[in-house]
């Protein structure tokens, strides 16, 4: 057997035995790790003093890490926080510097990010390895937390990063902003139909090929009821499907109607663990140029997603997703080049349908202690396009990766990760990369 093959195989055997990960980021809502704030207070009077005040103080820290849109990816709470001396106003503005090389062989990948579906299909000896490094994933952000005796709970929470430019580019890009009010959100958020918190933490930028990882302009309503225990959500939302044009054939039109996406979650630990169903609706268009008419189809997806705590010292975090013309949800798919929402209908000319797509991922990480832990993740994305008569289209693609993390202070994470990847086309060819990353991360 190669080694190639043993790797796949025994990554196989402990993510789908075990099925769980722990993320040593994410710590609970009680906020049980300090990171080490530091508190600068103002407004008129003194700070309030007792347990009560120290509950209200807690609660109010624990807003900046407990999150259920929170990523792996995303910075720790600042070290630095502006606090309120009531205690009912906090603003905290801190980022990540994030330093990741790595080495491509037996093949190369364009990206900084692991992407299997930009592995070259076509053997090219001028690009058998490649060295790269990059600290476009740094992030700054700044979030500001309040509590109204009206409203409720309400905060501001604006985040960049940069990656504008292209690969070898640090243009600064927006990455979330986006303004909440009691269940209400509206801005530039992950969208309702995602689970970020339910995927692994990794080296690489991209993350398993098979996760959602859209972003956009949305107005969300999600309540939380019965003790904790029960969240619901829905979201109109800005499309931004991937219909292709096809001269002479069939041409994208402008979206008729917003994205529509809900989920119900049950969760326990404060919010910590939990399994959630979510679903889209995605209104998609195009023209058909033989018969000189436009059409609608409904595309449609279910997202089953969890994270969740089986055995001492594991997390299990798993995704499934599937759905017709949702291609360009997930991370493998995205990209208005690739237009896999809809694609054209053979046995119509002129017409086109919105093909299934089915993505899963599963990850197995271990705690040897609080700041050495470890991962396994295996993912997959198939499309299912029907009769499309194309051999150098995409039918599939695998990603792997094993990594170690640790953390030498509270908000210096050192991590080594081996990734593998691969895609095979409807004609059948596959193509496999390894990579071997690093990185260096400072939340400040």
């Amino acid at each position: 057997m190669s080694l190639r093959k043993l790797l796949l195989a025994s990554m196989c055997t402990a993510t789908v035995a075990s099925f769980a990960q722990i993320n040593a980021e994410q710590p609970a809502p009680d906020i049980a790790v300090d990171h080490g704030h530091k508190t600068i207070y103002f407004g008129e009077g003194s700070s309030a003093s007792g347990s009560a005040a120290e509950a209200a103080r807690q609660e109010l820290m624990g807003k900046f890490y407990f999150d259920q849109f929170r990523h792996a990816h995303d910075p720790l709470a600042p070290y630095f926080m502006f606090m309120s001396k009531d205690s009912r106003l906090a603003l905290g503005i801190g980022g990540q510097f994030n330093a990741i090389g790595y080495y491509d062989w037996n093949g190369t990948i364009n990206d900084n990010g692991f992407v299997t579906f930009e592995i070259p299909m076509v053997r090219d000896n001028t690009q058998r390895h490649r060295i790269g490094a990059t600290a476009s994933q740094s992030k700054l952000f700044m979030r500001l937390f309040g509590k109204s005796d009206r409203f409720g709970w309400y905060q501001l929470y604006i985040s960049a990063k940069f990656s504008g430019g292209g690969m070898n580019g640090y243009g600064f890009k927006l990455d979330k902003a986006y303004a909440s009010i009691g269940d209400w959100t509206l801005g530039y958020a992950n969208t309702t139909f995602s689970d970020p918190a339910a995927c692994p933490n990794t080296v690489d930028p991209q993350g398993p090929n098979a996760e959602i990882s859209e972003t956009t302009m949305l107005l969300r309503y999600m309540h939380t009821f019965k003790g904790n225990r029960w969240s619901v959500a829905a979201s109109v939302e800005a499309p931004n499907d991937q219909v292709p044009d096809y001269v002479g054939i069939a041409s994208a039109c402008n979206a008729f109607m917003p994205d529509v996406a809900a989920f119900a979650q049950y969760q326990w630990a404060d919010g910590l663990y939990h399994i959630r169903l979510s679903g889209i609706i995605r209104g998609l268009e195009y023209r058909n140029e033989v018969a000189a008419g436009n059409h609608r189809t409904i595309g449609w997806g279910a997202h089953l997603s969890t994270v969740a705590d089986p055995l001492p010292a594991t997390r299990f975090y798993g995704s499934i997703n599937v759905g017709k013309g949702i291609a360009s949800l997930n991370n493998d798919l995205q990209c208005s080049s690739r237009g896999l929402d809809m694609l054209p209908d053979v046995e119509t000319p002129g017409s086109m349908r919105a093909p299934t797509s089915l993505a899963w991922y599963a990850a197995l990480q271990y705690n040897f202690r609080p700041d050495l832990y470890s991962t396994v993740m295996f993912s997959e994305v198939r499309l299912y396009p029907g009769d499309v008569q194309n051999d150098g289209l995409y039918k599939y693609g695998l990603y792997g990766a094993a990594n170690i993390f640790w953390n030498p202070t509270s908000r210096l994470l050192l991590g080594a990760e081996y990734d593998f990847g691969a895609r095979k086309n409807l004609g059948g060819d596959r193509r496999w990369v390894n990579r071997i990353g690093l990185t260096c991360q400072y939340s400040f």
